[in-house]
């Protein structure tokens, strides 16, 4: 007794759906309508009041104030944007910045995460244990630290005046050189991790069948464990440079006068200034430099995946 053709396309149980609705409800209460409350306030005027500028879109006045709102709506604060190079240098700087960094990182935690991938698998629950270990302590305690290591009379200057190494204290604090080894050392494991499961999956007998047709252990590397831990090495990069680029604490604490990221000028016009809507609308702004170029690359990866199946 032959019965008809299955269905291809499964169908989801209520459970199943709810499921899938969690996490895009997540991302709505704590992501899409933040956006929008900022994205409003960029588009209000300044007033000193509380809160510092006009309310837009206010419902609370009817449906006809909310219509005379919208015809008054302009992007005065976008354009005051560009007026101004503090914000596009700040843009700029931050970008260059989290993009050094991030290539710091990469060279300090691909080593780290090869080894801790190739040790034995007994060792690896502790290495791992050691990499998480400074989420155990406050960020904010974590960069302070770095101001007793990096200040002229500080641990460094003292170890390496200990050793003759040099002969006068180096100037290290306060300057862009103390913020990259900020943002490499606080956000090291967020590279490590994503890179340490991509290599710990690599199958080892790709290197051994590399190694008996004759294929040195360097070009081994090149040719096999670098390619096939590229997600691992994306992935990493990504969350170190998103959350870098609108760093605040780091070069606020470390860096000197002339670090110009764009967390500190955010910080600086809606604090000092009180100024909500130019706030928002760099706010803004950075969020798109950012979002913008990660749908454009996750795109671009999924059309190479759907050729080459």
């Amino acid at each position: 007794m032959s019965g008809g053709p299955a269905s291809s396309t499964p169908k989801r149980s209520l459970g199943g759906w709810a499921l899938i609705a969690v996490p895009y409800l997540w991302l709505f209460v704590f992501f899409l309508a933040p956006f929008f409350i900022v994205f409003k306030i960029s588009l209000s005027q300044v007033a000193i009041a509380i809160p510092p500028y006009f309310p837009t879109f206010d419902l609370a006045e009817g449906w006809a104030a909310l219509v005379e709102n919208l015809r008054e709506l302009s992007a005065e604060n976008y354009l005051w944007l560009t007026q101004d190079d503090l914000y596009w240098k700040s843009y700029m700087s931050s970008v260059i910045i989290a993009g050094v960094s991030t290539m710091l990182t990469l060279l300090v935690g691909y080593p780290i995460a090869y080894g801790m991938a190739r040790s034995p698998k007994a060792w690896r629950p502790t290495l791992l244990m050691l990499v998480i270990l400074p989420f155990w302590t406050s960020f904010l305690i974590r960069v302070y630290a770095w101001i007793g290591i990096l200040k002229n009379e500080g641990l460094l200057n003292q170890l390496l005046l200990t050793l003759g190494v040099i002969s006068e204290p180096l100037t290290i604090l306060n300057t862009n050189i103390a913020v990259y080894i900020g943002i490499v050392y606080s956000y090291l494991p967020f590279l490590v991790l994503p890179l340490y499961a991509s290599l710990e999956k690599l199958d080892e007998s790709l290197l051994e069948a590399a190694e008996d047709l004759g294929c040195p252990p360097w070009q081994a590397f090149w040719k096999i464990t670098l390619p096939l831990s590229l997600p691992g090495i994306i992935a990493g990069c990504f969350l170190v440079f998103i959350p870098a680029v609108g760093e605040f604490v780091i070069p606020d604490l470390l860096g000197g006068s002339d670090t110009l990221m764009i967390g500190k000028t955010l910080w600086v016009e809606f604090f000092a200034n009180r100024d909500w809507p130019v706030s928002s609308a760099v706010a803004v702004i950075l969020l798109l430099l950012l979002v913008i170029p990660i749908v454009l690359f996750q795109n671009q990866q999924q059309k190479m995946a759907e050729k080459d199946r």
